[in-house]
């Protein structure tokens, strides 16, 4: 059997997507930005705050659906700004209208406005709802190994546990619990939130994750294009080196490039 490399695809709910980046779609200059970023990302899957983005629900305005057709990209609907199981089940509910019947969707039930933190207890009520009514759930919370075993176990088809908060650009903070989520979960694990530079995806991705899903980094980047390319080759760069396997760490015990035995003129 070929081993793994890292081109491999990435498949949630039984799909293959040829990118293990995700990105969203806010903070940009215009749909035009939007786009131009988006495509120098190589992303399949875009997010869309439902709340927050127009996809049709004014038609007197540009539509996000024009600037990134959804023949070309899966749109993965989010719950930005909702604080309860119950707004989070309704935002959700009115996107597989807007998108005729799309069921695969990102659920987020935030804390508070400051942290942005997300609330566990409404996360796990709203997604025992979501997954009875058939959405394909992807689902936004901490780093707690518990929390998301628990969320595996409802029916979520992607557990994504925070790196830091939300647009904080802090990076990793808390490697050790991503590790134990990534050893036990079965489904795609991909780290969400927190993310400010190259090196932050190829860590994720170093650590194991199965993808990274980031927006703020690349929107509020000085060359929002640019950083998209770097997030780009971060995110197989990181995938690659977790495949072939680290060299053992050797605490305070140097090691010879070249041989020592054989040594010209010895």
């Amino acid at each position: 059997m070929m081993p793994p490399t890292p081109m491999d695809p990435l498949v949630i709910a039984g799909t293959a997507y040829d990118s293990r980046l995700l990105v969203g779609t806010g903070k940009y200059r215009d749909f035009a930005q939007t786009r131009e970023a988006i495509d120098a990302s190589g992303a399949r899957i875009v997010t869309v705050a439902i709340r927050r983005t127009n996809i049709g629900q004014d038609p007197s305005q540009p539509s996000l659906l024009d600037a990134l057709p959804p023949s070309r990209y899966t749109y993965l609907p989010n719950t930005a700004g909702c604080y309860t199981a119950d707004d989070a089940v309704r935002t959700l509910r009115l996107a597989r209208e807007l998108l005729d019947g799309h069921d695969l969707v990102k659920l987020e039930v935030l804390g508070d406005p400051q942290s942005l933190y997300p609330n566990v207890v409404e996360t796990l009520k709203a997604a025992e709802v979501l997954v009875r009514e058939g959405f394909k759930v992807m689902v936004y919370t901490s780093d707690d190994p518990i929390v998301a075993q628990h969320l595996q176990d409802l029916g979520c088809v992607a557990v994504m546990p925070l790196a830091s908060l939300i647009g904080s650009g802090m990076g990793i903070l808390n490697p050790w619990n991503l590790q134990i989520i990534i050893d036990r979960l079965e489904v795609p694990v991909i780290v969400d939130a927190g993310v400010g530079t190259a090196s932050d995806a190829a860590i994720a991705m170093e650590l194991g994750c199965d993808a990274v899903l980031m927006n703020t980094a690349i929107a509020q980047a000085r060359e929002p294009v640019l950083m998209a390319q770097a997030m780009k080759l971060a995110v197989q760069a990181g995938r690659a080196a977790y495949l072939a396997g680290r060299m053992p760490r050797k605490v305070y015990q140097a090691s010879p490039s070249s041989p020592t035995s054989g040594l010209i003129g010895a």
